[in-house]
């Protein structure tokens, strides 16, 4: 809510079963009447859940209090009615039937039915014993806490028992005017009972409104766990992306060096040069991504999207670790959704990857990308004697399996193997447009 006082609410301690704590008022000027009231209402139930036994004694002695100054001073009447005349109550009897009236209010909480009986069976021999104690009110609260806690049916009860009273009374003592002596009794029960039922209609329903709560929070909190799962999953697979291409650039630029160090001086300091250029963009982008992992969640678009205006780059890389790569655009790719874009850039890389690793020396690769008839098809093949078969799919073969996740993102297909004209062959095609997948999933 809006205005000089918002309802806020503290952060739940768990959910463990535990009522969330009542809610605050968060001062932004003066409180009006109804706050300050709200307020101490809070307060007082908060002592009250957390000294329930000194609340229920505390009570108990202010409505046991006045009987007991009316007992001690002698004012209340203490003659009762026999059929013969006066009987005079002895005090013990009196101090007895004002102790059956008060003390069971110990245990109104745990026993209210209970408590109510004995209350009103005390009541019905202080109305026969002709009393007037001052501690009456202590049926209405035993009457009050059958409303509060117990069914309906109780409640029902209860009132057959305060009708059985009156009849009791009405059987025993003389009434010239019965409306005039009892609807005011019934108005009052009456009252105290939907007091009763009202407050307990209200706490059941702030209770399922707290319960709804928690539940939501716990929902949003598993939601914020499966997003999270699905974005470190993505950035294992971009780790995997990153340091596999880049290792395999780094050490074909050094074997290359190497092997030209005797026929040609310059050439080991232009590979020394393109090393330290790859190492630096791979120490980087693996810096943003453990940055990622580090941060809070709208840290998370901090991780790199390459796409297809990066090709290229990636491109120059391979062929200056020593593979020559032929490449060849159809279509107009420019249009693809940065996922789709950054599904292409990662199968052309992991391909070439593979190639770098595996298909030997005096290998050269042809690389397509086309966007016809609403499909997205991309090719990477190699022309080397080496294994590229079998590195590509040895090991713990997640570089192929990582390949076909990315590209079943987006309802396609991937397929890798032999090449009838020797080398390995990877084909990959998946639907243009459409709604993006996880890759471009976010916390």
């Amino acid at each position: 809510m809006s205005g000089p006082y918002a309802l806020t609410r503290r952060p739940a301690a768990g959910h463990h079963g535990r009522m969330t704590p009542p809610a605050q008022w968060t001062p932004d000027g003066p409180p009006t009447a109804t706050q300050r009231l709200h307020a101490a209402t809070q307060r007082v139930r908060a002592f009250d859940a957390r000294r329930p036994l000194l609340w229920d004694t505390v009570l108990t002695a202010l409505i046991a209090l006045p009987g007991v100054l009316q007992v001690a001073d002698g004012s209340p009447p203490q003659t009762g009615h026999s059929a013969g005349g006066a009987l005079l109550v002895p005090l013990p009897v009196v101090w007895l039937v004002l102790a059956g009236l008060v003390v069971p209010l110990l245990w109104r909480r745990q026993y209210p039915f209970t408590v109510y009986l004995v209350i009103s069976a005390a009541l019905v021999a202080h109305d026969l014993a002709g009393l007037a104690s001052a501690s009456l009110i202590a049926i209405g609260v035993a009457l009050y806490h059958v409303a509060l806690r117990l069914p309906l049916a109780r409640l029902g009860a209860a009132f057959g028992i305060i009708a059985l009273g009156m009849g009791i009374q009405i059987g025993v003592n003389d009434t010239d005017d019965f409306w005039r002596e009892y609807t005011p009794v019934v108005a009052v029960a009456g009252c105290i009972a939907m007091t009763g039922v009202t407050a307990r209609t209200r706490r059941e329903y702030v209770a399922s409104l707290v319960e709804c709560a928690e539940r939501l929070e716990v929902e949003r909190d598993q939601r914020e766990r499966l997003a999270a799962a699905a974005e470190r999953a993505r950035i294992a697979r971009e780790m995997h992306d990153i340091i596999a291409h880049n290792l395999s650039v780094i050490v074909g630029l050094a074997d290359g060096g190497a092997y030209a160090a005797a026929r040609a001086p310059e050439r080991p300091a232009q590979a020394l040069r393109a090393i330290s250029a790859t190492g630096r963009e791979a120490l980087g982008e693996l810096r943003r991504l453990l940055g990622v992992l580090r941060e809070p969640a709208p840290a998370l678009e901090l991780a790199p999207q390459p796409g297809l205006a990066e090709l290229e780059p990636l491109l120059d890389r391979v062929r200056a670790a020593g593979l020559p790569v032929v490449f060849t655009v159809r279509g107009s790719p420019g249009g693809l959704s940065r996922g789709r874009q950054l599904t292409v850039y990662r199968v052309v890389q992991e391909a070439l990857t593979n190639t770098l690793k595996h298909a030997g020396p005096g290998a050269r690769a042809e690389v397509s990308l086309a966007v016809t008839d609403g499909l997205v098809l991309v090719g990477v093949a190699d022309r080397g004697g080496g294994r590229s078969s079998a590195g590509a799919v040895g090991g713990d073969g997640q570089g192929i399996h990582g390949m076909r996740e990315r590209v079943a993102l987006y309802g396609g297909t991937l397929s890798a193997g032999v090449s009838p004209e020797g080398g390995w062959r990877v084909r990959a095609q998946w639907p243009a447009a459409g709604a993006d997948g996880l890759a471009e999933v976010r916390v």
